[in-house]
């Protein structure tokens, strides 16, 4: 399953159940987090005006408003610089995240959906869009839909160039 997930960006005009929403969320509560904490909140964006927004915020990256539903993860600092300080704070949080919209992409594809991981936004207007204090970071936003086209693998390095032996 990790070999077929790639990147979609064009979404067919389809719903995505509240089952299968339900499938991704709870695959995203699974994730591992520093300390159990899961210092981390998930919006679910379904209104169209917030979806506009959202793309604009993105820099204009306009498949984000085609997406049935758009995911945006945000760390919670507070809670966990509350445990961990400031390496909580400017670590532990945004890895929690990470993770969590990791595994949520994982069942995205497991329910043969697609998505993909926007990270290039001004944080600010997102922060505005959903509504969240300064010290919330969101991290990711994840359109996630239907594939309209079939997508395909990017290349990937070779592990020799990754991999280090010490």
């Amino acid at each position: 399953m990790i070999k077929k997930r790639h990147s979609i960006r064009c979404f067919a005009k389809k719903e995505i159940t509240s089952e299968h929403l339900k499938k991704i969320l709870n695959a995203a509560n699974l994730a591992p987090s520093a300390g159990n904490l899961q210092s981390y909140q998930i919006f679910t964006v379904k209104k169209q005006a917030a979806k506009d927004q959202l793309a604009l915020a993105a820099f204009g990256q306009n498949f984000i408003a085609s997406a049935p539903i758009v995911l945006v993860m945000v760390a919670d600092s507070q809670q966990s610089a509350a445990q961990y300080g400031q390496r909580g704070k400017e670590l532990y949080a945004i890895q929690d995240a990470t993770i969590a919209g990791a595994y949520a992409q994982l069942m995205i594809r497991e329910l043969g959906l697609g998505s993909c991981w926007v990270g290039a936004f001004d944080s600010e207007a997102v922060r505005e869009i959903i509504s969240v204090s300064a010290e919330m970071i969101p991290v990711a936003i994840i359109p996630v839909g239907y594939p309209a086209v079939p997508g395909s693998r990017a290349q990937r390095k070779n592990l020799n160039e990754i991999v280090n032996k010490i």
